[in-house]
């Protein structure tokens, strides 16, 4: 079968560690935490970045810097959230993208996100979709409900993305987001266009089991601490390496060897080279 793209979320814009104290905040032990994932067999890793009090920030200098500490320790493609946290302000956490990783996160729309509201205003996500083409950053289009594929395809159809398309399937957010279950990612995967790279993103108890049959459908997955702070029940996680190590033992099971940076280079290619393909 074909490569398993393998992604670590290394640190999400919730969990703190009074949560769990293995969590990485500062741009130093995120890069350590991303060559260890790398080490693992990640050939992504899913970046947040966080202010000297440990708290979300799209601060450019922070994302610069912690981008250059991992690529300095590892050759691992780096995707920055544009997420950040759900008290950013939009246009803030569009700005993380003026720091030119490889990737970004492009959230398509506006939802209740647990207590809090994740607010992606239409032109808002427009303007970011044209900027990321502008800096030949690859969009990573986190999609929480099933709803949220035909926002992604009205940006392919007014040219505002490129095929072939890169897009996640966040399974369990609660109180706004589609519930973890095979049912929800089915749906999903069956309407997406030919050719679009996937993967299965799911939150907390139901993070394995779900990935696990996204790699089983031919899917790409992520873990991580920000998916996921505990092994199984009770049993905290030490680092996310360790979790990385779990879903590829569960890829190699299903006879897929994890992607290499190379092969994910090839696989997803950039804004610039697939618009070359189409001309």
């Amino acid at each position: 079968m074909n490569p398993a793209i393998i992604t670590a979320a290394l640190t999400g814009p919730i969990a703190t560690t009074r949560d769990n104290p293995n969590l990485p905040v500062t741009p130093e032990q995120i890069a350590a935490e991303a060559k260890a994932a790398y080490d693992a067999g990640a050939a992504v890793v899913h970046v947040h970045v966080r202010d000297e009090d440990g708290n979300p920030t799209a601060d450019v200098a922070v994302a610069e810097r912690t981008t250059r500490l991992i690529e300095e320790a590892c050759p691992v493609h780096v995707q920055l959230s544009t997420g950040v946290g759900l008290s950013v302000p939009f246009e803030d956490r569009a700005g993380i993208v003026e720091a030119r990783p490889r990737m970004a996160t492009l959230n398509v729309c506006s939802m209740t996100f647990g207590g809090g509201e994740f607010r992606n205003p239409p032109e808002g996500v427009r303007r970011l979709a044209a900027r990321m083409r502008e800096l030949d950053v690859i969009p990573e289009l986190e999609l929480y409900d099933t709803g949220h594929l035909d926002m992604a395809l009205s940006l392919l159809e007014e040219g505002l993305l490129v095929e072939p398309l890169n897009v996640s399937l966040v399974l369990g957010v609660r109180h706004g987001g589609m519930a973890a279950t095979p049912e929800n990612m089915l749906k999903v995967v069956r309407e997406l266009p030919a050719g679009t790279a996937w993967q299965v993103i799911a939150i907390g108890r139901t993070n394995l089991q779900m990935t696990a049959m996204g790699l089983a459908l031919g899917g790409n997955a992520r873990t991580g601490m920000e998916d996921t702070l505990t092994l199984r029940r009770g049993v905290p996680v030490s680092n996310n390496a360790e979790l990385v190590r779990r879903l590829v033992g569960v890829a190699r099971a299903l006879e897929r060897e994890p992607a290499t940076v190379e092969e994910v280079g090839t696989l997803l290619g950039s804004h610039s080279e697939r618009l070359a393909a189409g001309a």
